[in-house]
């Protein structure tokens, strides 16, 4: 290492402490060790372009180890993404632009939201997908205008978690040779060393997945991590996993100790640090301003970079203008505004249907007005109707296929959704059966967190599912979703109402959305409307101004409370019937627009809904009561677990009836 490089490269060392030091919190002991796997990696080997961060053709880079978080905060500001020396400073204080982990969308530069282990490693298989696919979609002879890596810096930890594995075996299978993963082998976890819980042989491991395995032993040998990272660009037919050896805490007296991983050193321990280092200056946070000259030289250079991308790109436009078009439509995130007022997108059959149904033919008519939809199911794409007819199966031998076959690896598939989201260009969707979004929930809040427009089509809704039993039968899974901030639900009652809630998905900027349908037939209900994107709606109106009583429902409990309001009014009890698909956008609504659906004045109300009634306490209040689960199913028709479970017209009409008489 010359003198320079060594200089850069402690620069991230000793800012990355100090930062760590002046929080009295956080993470020095990957920085430190790490710090030259990144400085090569971002210096030499890596397209990117401060003075444009989201330069569509970038190189992406994860800290899926996102304790390590000063570590990129320290990149960014050395090569001049726009964090100053006083956000720094400001590391895990309120309101900085430094937090504990990195958050996706709050500082510039970070690709993705990370912290919890291994989530990292999925997101970076989404966004290799995602450039997969349009590369091939994309790419002419001479044109490569989508042609970029995936570079995932991890450590033990996320080597230790199970959503790892599920995404790199599917990162082997597909063959995704743009994925780099550089694995930070310092052999220390929070207790000490990882043989206390982890001896497997990782490398051969990573061989079975079907990657190319290089091997670094001296992670603070620059020449040997930089030839490392060129061989693997080099093979284009397999991912890489590069297992560089470090050493935790490196420079400082806590070197190879637990202690060096989640504390800060003390300031002791970093002037010593400092001195090893033979850094010229104790003053905290202190750098050359020769290291800022050769940092500001390396960014400039990817200036040019895109310069020439730039270049290429308006020439392939010339060359191609029908390519063109189709790129503006892959891009372009109000594409589907337009189907608000398409009757075709609304148009659906009298007969009634199960919502999965109704979902699978809205999903296939959405296809031909969003070209860049993209998405699969966890090998259950026959039962939640999520496969797009006619558009290819996504797969090592064909990049272009639109169906993603993620296998059974529900986390790992919502993972590698938020990547394919994150990436750009990609409208993604996955799916599952509901009762199994609990294997979905860890990387659906970081979806939430991170404002991801990813769509969720969960089926098998309640305890409709029948003879599969309770431990296929959701009862708590959407009180848990409908907890989620920055998170829609809809659970919607027919087809109009399922149309409703795709149209809300596809629109959606910023968050993400879970429709969750039935298995089940439904009837379709002639009150029901558009006025479902509004969250609740008077589905079927009483004849009084003020009712009686008001009945609030969703999905496939809707039609019982229009059955009972029929009975109820013969013998003059007058009930209004709210659907509530979605209390979410429900809540988004004006206090004029909510009053009107569920007036203050009407305190007798009961909710039905075949699931857990957590939630429900703040529609029904004191005097109100809910028909809702509350245990688990149990294994027997469908038809008859409605029943036994209390999900009748006439239980429902009994349960009017209490609450008027309170």
């Amino acid at each position: 290492m010359n003198n320079i490089d060594t200089m850069s490269v402690n620069a991230i060392r000793v800012l990355s402490a100090d930062s760590v030091q002046k929080a009295n919190s956080g993470h020095p002991g990957l920085p430190l060790g790490a710090a030259p796997i990144a400085y090569e990696l971002w210096a030499r080997h890596m397209k990117h372009n401060p003075a444009n961060p989201n330069w569509i053709n970038r190189d992406r880079f994860i800290l899926s180890a996102g304790h390590g978080s000063t570590l990129l905060y320290s990149l960014l500001h050395l090569f001049g993404y726009g964090l100053t020396k006083e956000d720094l400073m400001a590391f895990r204080q309120d309101g900085s632009l430094t937090p504990g982990h990195p958050e996706y969308g709050h500082t510039v530069g970070v690709e993705a939201t990370t912290g919890p282990l291994g989530a990292g490693m999925a997101m970076g298989v989404g966004m290799a997908m995602a450039e997969a696919h349009l590369a091939d979609t994309f790419n002419k002879e001479g044109y490569p205008i989508v042609d970029h890596y995936t570079f995932v810096l991890c450590g033990d930890g996320c080597m230790m978690e199970g959503i790892t594995y599920e995404a790199m075996s599917l990162a082997g299978t597909l063959g995704l040779g743009k994925l780099i993963v550089l694995y930070d082998d310092n052999q220390i976890s929070i207790e000490g060393d990882t043989d206390i819980a982890f001896t497997e042989d990782v490398k051969k491991r990573f061989e079975a997945f079907g990657f190319q395995t290089l091997e670094v032993m001296d992670g603070n040998n620059l020449e040997e991590i930089g030839a490392a990272i060129e061989e693997a660009k080099s093979d284009l037919t397999r991912p890489t996993m590069i297992t560089i050896h470090t050493k935790i805490g490196y420079g400082s007296p806590k070197e190879g100790k637990a202690s060096a991983h989640g504390e800060p050193l003390g300031e002791d321990n970093i002037k010593i640090m400092k001195e090893n280092l033979g850094w010229p200056s104790q003053e905290p946070f202190y750098v050359p301003d020769e290291v800022y000259e050769h940092y500001k030289k390396l960014a400039e250079s990817n200036v040019q970079v895109e310069e020439m991308w730039n270049e290429l790109f308006a020439n392939y436009c010339k060359a191609y203008p029908d390519m063109k078009k189709l790129w503006d439509e892959y891009h372009n995130k109000d594409a589907a505004q337009s189907l608000i007022d398409n009757d075709e997108f609304w148009a659906y059959s009298e007969n009634p249907e199960a919502t999965r149904n109704v979902s699978g033919q809205i999903l296939n008519r959405i296809k031909n007005y969003l070209p860049n939809l993209f998405g699969g199911s966890a090998d259950l794409s026959p039962s939640t109707k999520t496969y797009m007819k006619d558009m290819g199966d996504f797969s090592k031998d064909d990049y272009k296929g639109k169906n993603i076959h993620f296998g059974v690896r529900e986390l790992a598939m919502a993972g590698i959704g938020n990547g394919i989201a994150l990436h750009g260009g990609l409208r993604p969707y996955v799916s599952t059966f509901f009762v199994f979004s609990d294997y979905v929930k860890p990387m659906a809040r970081l979806a939430a967190l991170m404002g991801l427009p990813l769509t969720y089509v969960f089926t098998h809704d309640s305890i409709g599912v029948g003879e599969d039993g309770p431990t296929h039968e959701p009862i708590e899974q959407l009180a848990m979703l409908r907890s989620t901030p920055n998170f829609t639900v809809y659970r919607p009652a027919d087809a109009t109402e399922c149309i409703a809630a795709w149209y809300y998905a596809i629109t959606s900027k910023d968050k993400p959305t879970a429709l969750v349908l039935t298995r089940q037939n439904l009837p379709q209900l002639s009150g029901s409307s558009k006025e479902a994107l509004k969250g609740a709606y008077v589905i079927s109106p009483s004849k009084k101004e003020t009712p009686d009583a008001i009945i609030i429902a969703t999905g496939s409990e809707v039609q019982y409370g229009i059955e009972a309001q029929e009975q109820l009014a013969e013998e003059g009890i007058d009930v209004r019937v709210v659907s509530m698909p979605s209390m979410d956008v429900f809540e988004e609504q004006t206090d004029d627009y909510k009053e009107s659906i569920l007036p203050k004045s009407v305190r007798a109300r009961v909710a039905i809904e075949a699931l857990s009634d957590f939630g429900w306490g703040k529609y029904v209040g004191l005097d109100g009561t809910t028909i809702t689960m509350n245990g688990f199913g149990a294994s027997a028709p469908a038809g008859l677990l409605f029943k036994k479970f209390g999900f009748t017209t006439e239980n429902v009409v009994k349960a009017v009836k209490s609450v008027i008489n309170k």
